[in-house]
């Protein structure tokens, strides 16, 4: 074996924490957000500095850590997605600081997509209302692998317990009729910092952790390498007569000499070398980018999926799932479209809705589509990344909607 090949180290080993934060207008979201980074000290001096002078009373607005988009404080809302980064000693994160507005459910979808965890956001005294349902049925939709209740403003209900317990008990239902498969609540005053970095002594009845401890334990359970090995060609490289497939593995591992299954096609062969950031690898682990050499001179192209044997995808021209429609521009029976999966793009027909007749913008629904060339595709249950897929505008390139494929029931 040459001196240059390596075991790479695991990436599901990381201490890295992706999440989504969503609540309706005026839950105390901003808030919240600027309170975690505050109080874990993930602000520089300089930003705090700039906070207080912004502020108009005598203590610092944190809202403003992450309203920080001028347009945002002039209108007083959220209007995009905002990636925060930050640290503790115990993990790193990666925010997607989502609006609330229910016309910006897309926007949510799109921060909510990678995230490994969401925190749905209520005030006490509102308790359960539309938004929060709609929010909490992204993240079913999207199934994102934990999710966060968090009770907002219990300082304006006295840090009552049955206030607290009576929202946990509605949400839980509507949770069940989602299938979502469980929640942690956690009661917290942004305002004041309760139990968002530090337990609270106001709310002794409590027994939990702090928003951020839950943060920083949670196990993530690396579902991207746990799950069965798929590799997007992005590009073909010939060099010497022999072919490179370069791409990110988006999920499972592959190592020389694994037997391996191009898709659509079905030709095998097997991996005789694997070159992760100009060197040579014995293993590739999710989140590589790669390049592969097999055994054969196969008619691979940019677009095809290779596997491993082991759990293959489903390999269809019918394509169901649920969907959020994003653009403008209704989506509706018989439209025209390009589907873009992976790195693969291929014309679709869009042949049912689920029984509507169209979709606007920020809808949520399902989808039944025919394809002009056959996908590759996992059940988004299984595998986030070869499950999910786009609408394209085939006319100027606009993407059109996000979809998750759903292959249950197919025989």
């Amino acid at each position: 074996m040459s001196t240059t090949t390596r075991q790479l180290a695991d990436p599901s080993a990381t201490t890295l924490l992706r999440f989504a934060t969503a609540g309706s207008v005026d839950d105390g979201k901003s808030t919240l957000v600027g309170r975690l980074l505050h109080d874990s000290k993930s602000v520089l001096t300089d930003q705090l500095e700039a906070v207080s002078r912004a502020s108009s009373g005598d203590t610092p607005d944190l809202a403003l850590l992450t309203d920080g988009l001028r347009a945002e404080r002039e209108q007083g809302i959220t209007i995009d997605v905002a990636y925060r980064y930050f640290a503790t000693p115990r993990r790193r994160f990666i925010l997607a600081d989502t609006p609330g507005h229910v016309q910006y459910t897309r926007n949510m979808v799109t921060g909510a997509s990678t995230a490994d965890l969401a925190v749905v956001l209520v005030d006490a005294r509102n308790g359960v209302i539309e938004q929060t349902r709609r929010h909490a049925a992204v993240a079913a939709l999207l199934r994102v692998p934990h999710v966060v209740l968090a009770v907002n403003k219990m300082d304006l209900v006295d840090y009552a317990e049955p206030a607290f317990t009576g929202i946990v008990e509605e949400f839980a239902g509507h949770a069940a009729e989602l299938g979502l498969p469980g929640f942690t609540a956690i009661p917290v005053s942004a305002l004041r910092g309760d139990n968002v970095v530090t337990c609270s002594p106001a709310m002794d009845w409590y027994e939990g952790p702090s928003l951020l401890d839950h943060l920083e334990s949670v196990q993530v359970t690396g579902d991207s390498a746990a799950a069965p090995p798929r590799f997007p060609v992005q590009y073909v490289i010939r060099h010497d007569e022999s072919r490179h497939y370069a791409g990110q593995l988006v999920s499972g591992t592959l190592s020389v000499g694994d037997p391996v299954v191009v898709h659509p096609s079905g030709r095998t062969s097997t991996i005789t070398a694997i070159d992760v950031l100009g060197r040579d690898a014995t293993t590739a682990y999710a989140g590589n980018s790669l390049t592969l050499r097999l055994a054969d001179q196969l008619d691979v192209t940019r677009g095809d999926l290779i596997t491993t044997g082991a759990l293959p995808p489903v390999v269809t021209r019918d394509v169901r799932g649920a969907v959020c429609h994003l653009a403008d521009t209704p989506l509706t029976v018989g439209r025209r479209v390009l589907v873009r999966h992976t790195t693969r793009t291929v014309q679709a027909v869009v042949k049912g809705l689920g029984g509507a007749e169209v979709l606007a913008a920020n809808d949520l629904g399902r989808i039944t589509l025919r394809t002009a060339e056959p996908l590759a595709l996992d059940d988004y249950a299984d595998v986030r990344r070869t499950g999910a897929f786009l609408l394209i505008d085939p006319a100027d390139g606009a993407t059109l909607t996000a979809g998750m494929a759903d292959l249950s029931g197919r025989s």
